[in-house]
């Protein structure tokens, strides 16, 4: 545990938002992320379906400063592999580094992890995740001392807007604005989509609605393809959780629709409008390294470019030296 007897422990609350806010700011430009939110856009974290905040999150602070933060997630299913996706987040104020608390928030989080995972799928591996930042972190090191291994890179892409139009046809589908009465038949779509892409779990109508609810999301941008029986094959979602930058949180294209030039073609509708609107002078996006679709290069393709490149960090539950 951490070693500083004048630091206060607490779960996150909703008035700790604006504190938490300035912690990740901080994080960000630190640790070269570029990762920032705001206090709205964190308070609905505390929210989200299967999340408690008083038992699975935590604020160390000194005095009214935010110093460091925890949060997890244990996922309602498993992935294709049959794992429990844990994700543990969070960050220490570059000066507090060095203190005990980034283990301090590990030996919490970790059993925190356990028991949700023994409650929600008795038996089943647990697969404990964090991010290892960029290459050199100082997260890195410290994963390393607790058994965690990188085991994916995913890498942040951006291009400018308006840029260069971009032309993506139709792929043989009827491309079109989303509309909320299409929400049951998107999600449907997204679990097949991602159900074989690395540590994806499907989404239960509860963490659905988080996601097609939080207030960052700009679904007048948001674009999805349909056949002759009006069924979603593809589609492209964005939101704005920085100033001046919009953000494509997920595009995706049903297993038995790929190669039909559909991603592209909802990833364009988007990139068009954001352009058009002319509210943003980036678009950006995080691609799997190792995408089993080659979203990379789809995204090459419309523009984006390699901006920085992270680490996902994992360790099986139980399986350290």
């Amino acid at each position: 545990m951490t070693r500083d007897p004048t630091l206060r422990w607490s779960a996150l609350a909703e008035q700790d938002a604006p504190a938490w806010s300035r912690l990740v700011h901080v994080l960000a430009e630190a640790d070269g992320t570029d990762e920032t939110y705001s206090p709205e856009d964190l308070a609905e974290e505390l929210t989200e379906a299967g999340v408690e905040a008083a038992a699975d999150t935590w604020g160390v602070w000194d005095g009214t400063e935010m110093v460091a933060y925890g949060q997890l997630r244990v996922s309602p299913a498993l992935t294709a592999g049959g794992l429990v996706r844990a994700d543990l987040d969070g960050g220490v104020h570059p000066a507090w580094r060095g203190h005990g608390i980034a283990t301090g928030l590990f030996e919490r989080m970790e059993p925190r992890a356990a028991e949700l995972a023994a409650r929600r799928h008795p038996g089943a591996p647990v697969q404990l995740r964090a991010s290892g930042g960029v290459e050199g972190a100082d997260a890195r090191a410290f994963l390393a001392g607790r058994g965690y291994e990188p085991v994916r890179w995913f890498t942040d892409m951006a291009r400018p807007l308006p840029g260069t139009p971009v032309g993506g046809g139709s792929g043989g589908g009827r491309v079109e604005p989303y509309d909320d009465a299409m929400g049951e038949e998107l999600r449907r779509a997204h679990n097949a989509a991602f159900a074989d892409h690395w540590g994806s779990t499907a989404r239960t109508p509860e963490a659905w609605a988080d996601l097609v609810g939080a207030r960052g999301n700009r679904k007048e941008l948001w674009r999805v393809a349909r056949d002759a029986d009006g069924r979603v094959l593809a589609y492209c979602l964005a939101g704005q959780w920085a100033e001046g930058s919009l953000y494509v949180s997920l595009v995706g294209t049903r297993p038995e629709a790929r190669g039909r030039g559909l991603a592209r073609a909802v990833l364009a509708g988007t990139v068009a409008a954001a352009a058009s609107a002319g509210e943003w002078a980036t678009i950006e996006l995080t691609v799997d390294s190792a995408s089993p679709t080659r979203a990379d290069a789809l995204y090459t393709s419309v523009g984006f470019a390699p901006v920085r490149t992270r680490a996902t960090c994992a360790r099986i539950l139980g399986a350290r030296d």
